[in-house]
């Protein structure tokens, strides 16, 4: 019978990994490297790519490992990490453009979409978005940063990054209206 430990020693294996020791951090790249790729998949539409930019985050935190504080939890660390790759990866694509139009945004905001598509479709339609509203939907909706922290990472405005995530929702919920409309012949 084989024992499965629900509750991993991750304090010991993050210090092992700190010094070095390859098999803490094979070990810490097995445990994080599925949800790791997944956040990098969420910016980067090409998965080749994605995986780079993961690998990249690994080697920087494992080379920052010690500057890890034990203050929250070690995956959040690494998530933030995945998250700067990526947005570095597509800086250098010069692939982030951002509308410099303002958008009055109403005070509500309504999601009445009655829908029943896949995970791998919504992912579809967040890839086909301008990079610039991508960027925006998923570090908001999905990774939960406030406007004013995606304002400071990507270096725009507080009200850029408000008027993007509107054109995002706005764009996305049309393209899925038209998707349950072919798909289920729904308005």
């Amino acid at each position: 019978m084989k024992v499965i430990h629900l509750h991993n020693n991750n304090t010991a294996l993050l210090k092992k990994a700190a010094k070095n020791n390859r098999e803490a951090q094979h070990e810490l790249y097995k445990v994080h490297a599925p949800k790791m790729l997944s956040v990098c998949r969420y910016y980067i539409k090409d998965i080749q790519n994605a995986e780079s930019v993961m690998l990249n985050g690994f080697l920087k935190a494992f080379t920052n490992l010690k500057k890890f504080k034990h203050q929250g939890s070690f995956e959040g660390w690494l998530r933030k990490i995945m998250v700067r790759e990526s947005i570095s990866f597509l800086r250098q694509l010069k692939k982030i453009e951002f509308s410099i139009e303002e958008v009055s945004i109403p005070q509500k905001y309504s999601n009445n979409i009655n829908t029943e598509i896949e995970v791998a479709q919504i992912q579809q339609l967040i890839d086909e978005l301008p990079e610039g509203y991508k960027m925006v939907f998923v570090m908001y909706a999905i990774e939960g940063y406030k406007h004013f922290e995606i304002a400071q990472m990507l270096n725009i405005s507080e009200g850029t990054s408000k008027s993007q995530l509107f054109k995002a929702r706005q764009m996305l919920q049309k393209k899925i209206k038209e998707l349950n409309k072919t798909s289920y012949g729904t308005n």
